[in-house]
């Protein structure tokens, strides 16, 4: 990293920022600068206001109060080319980019038309740029062939082709390997020390530790911190963004019990440049964590979608207690026990226009809430409060259209609805993706609750930390493959992260 000091240049001022949505006041006169060089952390709960604050700064929303300076010179509100015109540049959670173009089309897209005749000089200034920042990405290369890596890399070259000098980053390692991350921050580290101003939200505060100069710390819409990284530690943030301390659950070691679902050398077809599942056996115990890592894109949503009966593997079996499965639907998966936490709550687990209780009885309105078509909302409402006041899913009521929840009450009321059938296997897919500690305690607290009272729970993740602390074996899927059952405390992260990447599966029965 850069040195920095309180000497350098301010390059960005956020100054006394309030935006209210009716009574909520999303943030209440935040004010952060960030300086030439620097990397800033930014933390909070979800909810707690980072997303208004970098909408407020790209223009997307208008603040009730406050401003914003870019380079000493006032941010025009409201105009989000205005942000881009000013050097700010932002690298999403989930990137924009389309598969069918290639790496330099990707870069000119929204910038150069591409048709135009500056071909050769936009080439030359995406190659500079990769070999000044150690971006490296063949510009002819088709974006749909490379990995989520690589894919970000282009994100970052995009900004930078567009001269951004300050960058934000949104979970910008949720998807990556720890290889990954670590050349990542290798190009973060180059970049600073170059001039560029970074703004990192991350929930990983051992990233944060590794990376930013100093961290700024929001809870309820106000700054309730402000650190340099040298001076505090990964408890400190976590009980500055809580409001107390916390310490994320880790499951101890027990005795598996029997076999309640098992997948014998099942396999799908690919689909495009996904692939398929390639004879992949797999067996979830009575009280275990089945832990299933691997860099998005590799065969975990096939696998998913088989256990959570949304399809039947194309050749071999699944059986449930040994009992071999002829017909396998959503609902006879729910019927036989098997609760889903899907990948994507927003379109997977949830209607964004219905409210708490229609989306509380999604999967069970038909057997539970409803005779004779005529639904009982009395029962569901109540239903529904039930999970919220057990869950702890903090909104005004069940009559609160889903859409306006935070994304860690959200995943509450969706685990809280998993949860109430009390289910014998649960999968649970991507859990904790993009919630802060608090709401990541929670859910993990439950699942391993969960398993201690005998169900069978596989956990599919990206974050390697989550399936090191809480998994009993761990498999890796790769390219549709999926590695030998590891005991818990066998392998590090390194060691995974090379499965992941496919490197250790050459020669190795992935069956």
């Amino acid at each position: 990293m850069s040195s920095t000091g309180p000497g350098a240049e301010v390059v960005l001022r956020l100054d006394r920022i309030s935006k209210s949505f009716g009574a909520l006041k999303a943030n209440d006169a935040v004010s952060l600068t960030l300086r030439r060089g620097e990397v800033v952390a930014l933390l909070g709960e979800n909810g707690a206001g980072k997303t208004t604050l970098m909408n407020i700064l790209f223009g997307h929303y208008l603040a009730d109060d406050g401003g914003v300076e870019v380079f000493g010179q006032p941010l025009p509100p409201g105009k989000p080319k205005a942000a881009l015109a000013a050097g700010v540049g932002m690298v999403h959670q989930h990137f924009t980019l389309a598969g069918n173009l290639t790496v330099l089309e990707n870069i000119r897209l929204g910038t150069d038309a591409l048709w135009s005749r500056g071909h050769g000089g936009a080439r030359a200034k995406v190659e500079r740029l990769s070999r000044d920042f150690g971006l490296a990405v063949h510009p002819d290369a088709k974006v749909g062939r490379l990995s989520v890596g690589e894919r970000q890399r282009v994100e970052i070259l995009k900004a930078l082709y567009r001269d951004a000098r300050i960058l934000i980053l949104d979970e910008p390692t949720a998807v990556l390997t720890p290889q990954e991350s670590e050349a990542l921050f290798a190009t973060l580290r180059k970049a600073t020390a170059l001039g560029l101003s970074v703004i990192f939200i991350s929930h990983k505060l051992h990233e944060v530790m590794a990376i930013a100069d100093r961290c700024v710390v929001l809870r309820h819409g106000r700054v309730v911190g402000e650190v340099d990284t040298h001076a505090t530690d990964k408890g400190q943030l976590a009980a500055l963004m809580v409001g107390g301390e916390l310490s994320l659950p880790r499951a101890e070691a027990r005795v598996a019990g029997e076999v309640l679902m098992q997948l014998d050398r099942a396999s799908t077809p690919d689909r495009g440049t996904v692939p398929g599942l390639r004879s992949v056996s797999l067996a979830l115990r009575a009280g275990q964590i089945t832990g299933l890592a691997g860099v998005s894109g590799n065969g975990q949503a096939a696998l998913a979608e088989i256990i959570a009966g949304l399809a039947l593997p194309a050749s071999g079996s699944i059986s449930l207690r040994g009992v071999p499965v002829a017909r396998w639907t959503p609902g006879e998966a729910l019927a036989q026990g098997v609760a889903r936490i899907p990948e994507d709550r927003h379109h997977q687990g949830s209607i964004a226009d219905f409210d708490l209780t229609e989306n509380a009885v999604l999967e069970s309105y038909r057997s539970r809430f409803s005779r004779r078509g005529w639904m009982n909302w009395r029962a569901a409402r109540e239903f529904a409060q039930g999970i919220i006041r057990a869950y702890d899913v903090r909104c005004p009521g069940p009559e609160t259209r889903i859409r306006l929840l935070s994304g860690g009450n959200m995943q509450k009321l969706i685990l809280g609805r998993a949860m109430a059938s009390d289910p014998v296997v649960i999968l649970a897919n991507q859990p904790v993706r993009g919630l802060d500690v608090g709401a990541i305690a929670y859910v993990q607290s439950q699942l391993i609750a969960a398993r201690d009272r005998g169900a069978a729970v596989i956990l599919v993740s990206e974050d390697l930390d989550e399936i090191i602390g809480l998994s009993d074996v761990i498999h890796v899927m790769s390219q549709g493959r999926l590695s030998p059952a590891f005991v818990r405390g066998t392998m590090t992260a390194a060691e995974l992260g090379l499965w992941m990447a496919g490197q250790k599966f050459e020669g190795a029965d992935a069956a």
